[in-house]
């Protein structure tokens, strides 16, 4: 199974990070893996947009979903089919939002696995033969740091952004009508999440910290424009 895991994901992505870093002048690791980062989240965009539409389609039946629950408050196998048949009469499956979400995990563990790795003497090993290993293995991000190293500048950076991210989140949510508990939810983890980044990176080395920046970055360009479709 690892050995299925890795030929289909992890060596794909350590192969297009290696290419990438041959062609992006200076062989700069930091920018190699921003770019990358922005790639494989475009590539996620439809599966994003599909998430929103259904969570969408969700939020639009809540009233009605908010009556089987008064309606049938002492009887619970009742309530659970009246909304499976509201679902089902409004051609809506309740798990479609998830399904987007669970193919992007294994890929984006997949790439975070290929930046812990590194570009190294013994990861090169991995190269298809179609690939040319680089010349130098070259660990900087614009001549500032090395992405090997911790960073604790660039660490507060991406706990900074994770609280924009977080706020942009929970204003989408309070604009969509969301539920009071998931409403809740969000602005507890306002505040802890960005912490949490910041405890948990304090040690990691600087080019795991830049994909995590990139990600957050990304979010936050994709919802506005999720913001703006509405």
């Amino acid at each position: 199974m690892i050995n299925i895991y890795n030929e289909i994901l992890f060596r794909p992505l350590f192969n297009l990070m290696v290419y990438l870093q041959g062609v992006i002048p200076g062989g700069d690791l930091g920018l190699t893996i921003i770019i990358l980062t922005v790639i494989i989240r475009i590539m996620f965009i439809p599966l994003s947009l599909k998430t929103i539409k259904s969570q969408q389609s969700l939020k639009e039946l809540s009233p009605k979903i908010e009556e089987i629950k008064a309606k049938f408050k002492n009887d619970t196998a009742a309530q659970s089919a009246a909304t499976m048949k509201l679902y089902k009469d409004n051609n809506i499956n309740p798990l479609a939002g998830c399904l987007p979400l669970l193919i992007q995990i294994p890929i984006l563990i997949a790439l975070y696995q290929v930046f812990i790795k590194g570009i190294s003497e013994e990861s090169l090993a991995l190269l298809y033969s179609f690939i040319s290993a680089p010349d130098m293995i070259k660990h900087n991000f614009l001549g500032l740091f090395d992405v090997t190293m911790n960073s604790r500048l660039l660490t507060l950076i991406a706990g900074g952004m994770q609280f924009i991210q977080s706020r942009q989140s929970m204003a989408l949510q309070s604009d969509s009508g969301s539920n009071k508990e998931l409403a809740s939810f969000s602005r507890q983890m306002l505040y802890f999440f960005p912490i949490m980044i910041i405890v948990i990176g304090w040690n990691l080395p600087a080019g795991l910290i830049l994909y995590w920046i990139t990600t957050t970055v990304f979010s936050v360009f994709e919802q506005s424009y999720i913001k703006r479709r509405k």
